[in-house]
């Protein structure tokens, strides 16, 4: 399941993710994202990741797709989860994205918002 969290505004998107991500959830995610390229250069995703067991095998295509297509027009993602390959995750999202990738732990998410938000 993806929630919208309501510190989203402007170039800042900020999701909460727990469970499996379906296809569902990027129908939900991927017009937000696009609004806001049409109206931002460059954005600010916080996705912060509680009980995440991953995604669906459409979700994670969907993702991939989104991401491949719009690797230069993220600015920084703050990744903030709760495990090991979360962390390793965020690792390797840096590789395909030109903006800042950071991981910060679910006890510093005060922190991971007030870093996007610079």
């Amino acid at each position: 399941m993806l929630q919208i969290l309501e510190q989203t505004e402007n170039n800042i998107i900020a999701t909460k993710a727990s469970g499996k991500l379906t296809e569902v959830d990027y129908k939900k995610l991927l017009p937000l994202l696009k609004n806001a390229l049409g109206k931002h250069s460059k954005i600010r995703w916080y996705f912060e990741m509680v009980d995440f067991e991953g995604w669906e095998l459409k979700a994670f295509w969907e993702d991939v797709k989104f991401d491949t297509k719009h690797a230069n027009d993220f600015d920084k993602v703050a990744m903030v989860g709760e495990k090991k390959w979360e962390e390793k995750m965020s690792d390797l999202m840096g590789f395909f994205s030109s903006g800042e990738v950071k991981y910060f732990d679910i006890s510093e998410k005060e922190t991971a918002f007030k870093w996007i938000k610079k």
